[in-house]
């Protein structure tokens, strides 16, 4: 495979002005859940501070925390709501290495090409180009299938359609998909659509509704509930027409984080908003590859907790993020949250998925 993942260049900590820096500041925690006055909080791009004469990489982060030196010189990025009494905080707001603090934003830029002060297109819209989108994503998802941690973030658009629901299933049954993070909406159409054919009361191929279709996936809900379980619910469920039912089958884990709006919901849905966060954090703090599918409000949850980088066996590495909606809007919010290593494609998520499916398994 050509393919190969952009080389990472390390800051050259030889030169005077790291060499003169101080150790980075650190202040206890006086109260749970409080950070110190002058805290720093972290971005998504790999950062470095001086502890003990020498620079140290964190090397797993996440936007917005505190950084905590733990027992052995190892640091942790860290939640305000987990920081405990005590815990030694990285205080200082430079971040160009003067106070022990040094945030590196071109770690994986090939050097400063030439560029027009004055350009057309330079966006991305429903009048961009998607074609080397594509063809990167291909590339990328073929290596990440056996070098990375694929995590995708579904909204229910996914199952909405047949053709996009099988496409989503066959990724999964070709190892293209490492984790789920999702919805109650999006299991419970899913489920719907596998046991009713139907997504919210309309056939999944001819869109046509259905008498007492608007029952279907409160019906579906309600035997899941009764089941106890969803796993004991599964059980029933033909694997060949369930986006959950095919990740139980191949042991890809699926996060379903519940929201205010919830009807039922399905078993295993999280409703506590922290015990759910943690949840989707454990694979986002895995992730290499992220696609944002048609979720506005996980998408923005996933990235806010993803970092553009990941030390991956010693290595540091690119985290890239694909995020899919047919909104300009939806796209670019990641963008305003400041995840600025998102890929934004404007198109509707079934010729999305249809063409991952096409070039990836069909192929």
């Amino acid at each position: 495979m050509s393919f190969k993942l952009p080389p990472y260049r390390e800051p050259d900590f030889r030169l005077p002005q790291f060499a003169a820096s101080p150790d980075a500041a650190l202040r206890p925690v006086e109260k749970a859940g409080v950070a110190p006055e002058g805290f720093h909080a972290t971005t998504i791009f790999p950062e470095y501070f001086k502890i003990a004469g020498a620079w140290t990489l964190l090397a797993q982060s996440r936007m917005d925390c505190t950084v905590v030196l733990r027992a052995g010189g190892t640091l942790e990025a860290v939640e305000f709501r987990r920081l405990q009494a005590g815990d030694r905080v990285v205080v200082g707001r430079s971040e160009d290495g003067r106070d022990g603090i040094y945030i590196h934003t071109k770690g994986f830029s090939a050097g400063e090409g030439q560029a027009e002060t004055f350009a057309f297109r330079t966006g991305r819209s429903r009048e961009t180009s998607y074609s080397r989108d594509y063809d990167r994503l291909y590339d990328l998802l073929r290596f990440e299938k056996d070098h990375g941690y694929i995590v995708w973030v579904l909204g229910p658009a996914v199952v909405f359609d047949s053709d996009s629901k099988k496409a989503m299933i066959s990724l999964i049954e070709n190892g293209y998909v490492h984790a789920i993070l999702a919805g109650n909406a999006l299991a419970a159409h899913d489920l719907e659509g596998a046991v009713l054919k139907t997504a919210l009361g309309q056939d999944i191929y001819t869109q046509e509704s259905v008498p007492d279709g608007h029952y279907h996936h409160l019906d579906i809900i309600n035997r899941a509930r009764a089941c106890a379980s969803l796993d004991r619910f599964l059980a029933g469920v033909d694997p060949a027409g369930s986006v959950i039912c095919a990740c139980a089958q191949h042991g890809v884990p699926v996060v379903l984080a519940g929201s205010i709006r919830d009807d039922g919901p399905l078993p295993g849905v999280i409703a506590d908003v922290y015990a759910a966060q943690d949840a989707m954090r454990r694979h986002a703090r895995q992730a290499t590859t992220v696609l944002c599918l048609a979720t506005q409000l996980h998408s923005i949850a996933t990235g806010n907790m993803t970092p553009a980088y990941q030390v991956v066996d010693g290595v540091v590495r690119p985290v890239s993020i694909f995020s899919v909606d047919v909104s300009e809007f939806a796209v670019n919010k990641l963008r305003d949250r400041g995840t600025l290593a998102v890929t934004s494609i404007v198109t509707n998520i079934q010729d999305f998925l249809v063409n991952l499916h096409r070039n990836l398994v069909r192929a």
